[in-house]
């Protein structure tokens, strides 16, 4: 089988984790834990896949990053983060953790494209040993060029057991008519959209009635963006499946104690207010307190 573009740029080290080598920038991948709602309490059920750039050792913001990289190489960044994502997801996450990974649709143009990102996608999988049905695909909020490409590369990762994701609903391009056309399995909110809503008792009983509709319909919802304790409890008062943010978890770079981490999380205080170090936290009640997940890194 062919080399994939992805795993050309990819440095494997000894620990079994991955590097991105793109000019003068090593990418790392960072994991943040999606958490699920069950009963009253919080438990990992998947992490999503960011991007973390080093230049000379120092890190870089990805803002900064994407900003310097000329379009013609987008293509090829993209690609390779997804590489790097799901191997280090292989090497360092729970057998049985979901994996978020970001797809712009804006890079996909035509047919042969989408065509040569699945060969890509079929041969990391197989590197990484990673079933499909794990991998969810989350398409991001940018405008695509070719709807009928977005379209058949959506179906083709769909009929390969992939799940799809809209992501930032209510941001730029991911409005209801994206949601219509890609019939996504589950739709991330956007997190200043959330906040904006969560502000008045008009707009959250927008975002209350949102929500049923999309879980009606067979579709689950995660809020992203959630820092504050109270927005934890009107997501878990809103009917959203599933929630993600700085008050429950900070993203935390791959290393292979990522899922020893995990497994061995207890419940415990609310961020910042022990005073002690902060450690992995996988669960807690909503309005009950929890450490946060790992390391302060720049998001």
């Amino acid at each position: 089988m062919a080399r994939s573009i992805g795993l050309a740029h990819v440095i494997r080290h000894e620990d079994g984790t991955a590097t991105g080598v793109w000019g003068v920038y090593a990418l790392k991948s960072a994991f943040q834990p999606i958490f699920a709602f069950n009963e009253g309490r919080l438990s990992i059920v998947a992490f999503e896949g960011l991007i973390r750039p080093f230049r000379d050792g120092e890190p870089e913001t990805p803002a900064v990053f994407f900003s310097g990289c000329p379009p013609v190489d987008r293509l090829h960044i993209e690609g390779l983060t997804r590489t790097m994502h799901l191997l280090n997801a292989g090497a360092c996450l729970p057998e049985d953790m979901s994996v978020f990974i970001n797809f712009d649709p804006s890079v996909f143009t035509d047919r042969s494209i989408s065509d040569a990102a699945m060969r890509d996608m079929r041969l990391v999988l197989h590197e990484a040993n990673i079933d499909p049905r794990r991998v969810v695909c989350e398409v991001t909020e940018q405008k695509t060029v070719s709807q009928e490409a977005l379209y058949d590369f959506v179906a083709a990762l769909r009929d390969s057991g992939f799940r799809i994701a809209v992501d930032d609903y209510g941001a730029d391009e991911s409005d209801i008519t994206r949601i219509q056309e890609l019939k996504p399995d589950i739709v991330k909110f956007d997190a200043v959209w959330i906040a904006q809503l969560m502000e008045s008792g008009a707009g959250f009983a927008l975002l209350k009635a949102m929500v049923k509709s999309f879980e009606e319909q067979g579709i689950h919802t995660v809020f992203e963006g959630i820092e504050e304790n109270w927005q934890l409890e009107l997501a878990e008062k809103s009917g959203a499946s599933m929630v993600q943010g700085f008050v429950l978890a900070r993203p935390e770079i791959a290393s292979p104690a990522l899922r020893s981490m995990v497994t061995a999380a207890e419940p415990s205080e609310r961020p910042g207010e022990s005073g002690q170090a902060e450690t992995t936290q996988p669960a807690r009640a909503p309005g009950r307190t929890a450490k946060v997940f790992g390391r302060r890194t720049a998001r």
